[in-house]
């Protein structure tokens, strides 16, 4: 590690390398993305992806709970609103809702969280928890993965109707939403990283921040692909059940 701050140009560059360790890299990403991906694997993302999605709200609220800053505040609470809408039927988590509709999923099993493997839940809950122990400005920093998120949304909508025709056209709101949502709230917290990030040692760990959040969204695609491409669920050796907990209340 060196001593010497980088300069703001530099600090940029140094976090927008960390693209490659972006989860579109991934074994089970890259067979979704080529269209050989079954049924069942695109349901088990979807469905697992779910528990992501419903609790980036509650990791948003997290930050705005710790930021005395009235802007910053004004600003951030934006990304509540338009994952949590405005009122019931609107926002992110109600397309994700008809994304797992246009797949084949009964949306009561989606919000039953009954799919959830516990490694995606493990890890998804280790992010919310980072995210209310964290400083607000690092708390923000771990969104930086929005930084690539526009990559991943384009092809999504540029591969999968061709990949996979059975899909309800429809399912596809989320990524059209998030593909101008995301360059936003990208720029909004690479500002808030760059201000705050001025020490070589303050860079450093946010460069740390940001792969812990890009571990977190790799462990997801882990899980996954042992459940839904190695067929080993959790405890598949002792029955093949949904034994695994699905949250445990406070």
């Amino acid at each position: 590690m060196g001593t010497t701050a980088m300069s703001p140009a530099e600090f940029e560059q140094a976090l927008r390398a960390k693209g490659a360790c972006y989860h579109i890299h991934h074994p089970f990403h890259r067979a979704m993305h080529e269209g050989r991906a079954s049924r069942e694997q695109i349901r088990g993302w979807v469905a697992n992806r779910y528990y992501y999605q419903r609790n980036i709200p509650t990791k948003d609220a997290a930050i705005l709970a710790n930021c005395p800053d009235r802007t910053v505040r004004r600003q951030w609470l934006r990304r509540i609103l338009e994952q949590d809408g405005a009122q019931e039927g609107e926002g992110g988590i109600e397309a994700w809702l008809r994304l797992a509709e246009a797949v084949g999923l009964e949306r009561g099993q989606v919000l039953s969280e009954e799919l959830v493997l516990p490694g995606v839940r493990f890890a998804v809950d280790a992010y919310v928890d980072f995210a209310r122990r964290a400083s607000w400005q690092e708390a923000a920093g771990s969104s930086l993965t929005e930084l690539f998120a526009p990559q991943i949304h384009q092809s999504r909508l540029d591969g999968w109707p061709r990949h996979y025709p059975w899909i309800e056209p429809g399912g596809y709101d989320y990524f059209r939403r998030r593909l101008g949502e995301a360059r936003r709230d990208a720029g909004h917290g690479l500002r808030i990283v760059l201000e705050h990030c001025r020490s070589r040692e303050s860079q450093e760990r946010m460069l740390e921040i940001l792969q812990f959040k890009l571990d977190v969204l790799w462990s997801l695609l882990d899980a996954l692909s042992m459940a839904y491409e190695l067929g080993r669920p959790p405890y598949h050796t002792v029955t093949a059940e949904r034994v695994w907990h699905r949250g445990i209340a406070p």
